[in-house]
């Protein structure tokens, strides 16, 4: 495969694209990117005046959107309010590591955020999705377990790394999923994910203390990269000609940066039943379910340790 270049990103005129989390970080710079190639650019945001702010930065067709993905009427009202053909949602909003909360529906909010509210939003707006599919996850995926008798931490002490790399995990497992049904369905639309590595983002700002945080900004001085460099997985698996389920992250040690390209997943992101499990847990949860029909692949057999 040949080298990622941004600059080598085809024209997007006339393509609408929604990027969650849109006024910050590599959404951000993803929103930026994809506008000034022509695109259309929905920035799906929590706060319109933050969202509002980030567009003022941007050039070409940008509009912001209210989006709480810790709300699912919220993500209802959202979808409902997108008209026409949609050519790319990237899912890239998320949460890492607060104190334990809970969303406006109960979920753990980590869980909510980061996964069951971009699963309700992907499933709304499927009848009107003609491109892919793209959803960040995080190299801490691989420390990451399902819990599918507690995933919202309401009967073990809660550990808020553990509930972080289980939602990053849930979003492999969803787009790996979701590939299938799709698939199943006769769709062209593709599912994919994509990783920064380690990104200097917004994430963890204001919530580990002064001293902590100047530490953790020099270790990703050191090992990781900027959030435009965190961006360019989330670019590459949004426009590259690549097969749906690929995994786009930094290439260098231990996937903290480098050029972008497809990487592995762990062991527990490819248990093929572990993600139909998700899937069905998911839709009892949100109460909403995969609108197109049509029979599901089954696929390879789970992975076992």
């Amino acid at each position: 495969m040949t080298t990622f270049s941004v600059d080598a990103l085809p024209d997007l005129t006339g393509r609408t694209v929604i990027v969650t989390g849109a006024n910050s970080g590599i959404g951000r710079v993803t929103a930026r990117v994809l506008a000034e190639h022509g695109a259309r650019v929905i920035l799906a945001v929590r706060d319109p005046r933050r969202g509002a702010d980030a567009a003022a930065t941007m050039s070409g067709e940008v509009e912001v959107r209210r989006l709480d993905l810790a709300d699912l009427a919220s993500v209802r009202l959202f979808a409902g309010g997108i008209d026409g053909p949609v050519d790319l949602l990237i899912n890239n909003a998320g949460l890492m590591i607060p104190p334990l909360g809970r969303t406006a529906d109960g979920f753990e909010l980590q869980l909510g955020t980061n996964h069951l509210g971009h699963f309700a939003l992907t499933n709304l707006l499927l009848p009107q999705l003609v491109g892919r599919v793209v959803t960040v996850s995080s190299i801490a995926h691989r420390s990451g377990a399902i819990n599918l008798h507690d995933p919202n931490w309401e009967r073990r002490p809660y550990r808020a790394p553990r509930a972080y790399a289980q939602s990053k995990l849930a979003n492999l497992l969803f787009t790996a999923e979701l590939q299938r049904r799709l698939e199943g369905a006769g769709s062209e639309v593709l599912s994919l994910a994509a990783h920064p590595g380690l990104a200097a983002t917004s994430l963890l700002r204001g919530r580990r203390g002064r001293l902590v945080e100047a530490a953790e900004s020099a270790l990703i001085g050191l090992l990781g990269h900027d959030d435009v460099g965190g961006a360019q997985p989330t670019l590459m698996a949004a426009t590259a000609d690549l097969p749906g389920d690929t995994y786009v992250g930094p290439t260098g040690r231990f996937g903290a940066r480098g050029e972008p390209g497809p990487v592995e997943r762990s062991a527990r992101a490819e248990d093929t039943q572990m993600a139909r499990s998700l899937w069905s847990l998911s839709e009892e949860l949100t109460g909403v379910s995969f609108p197109l029909g049509g029979p599901v692949r089954s696929g390879v057999a789970p992975r076992t340790a």
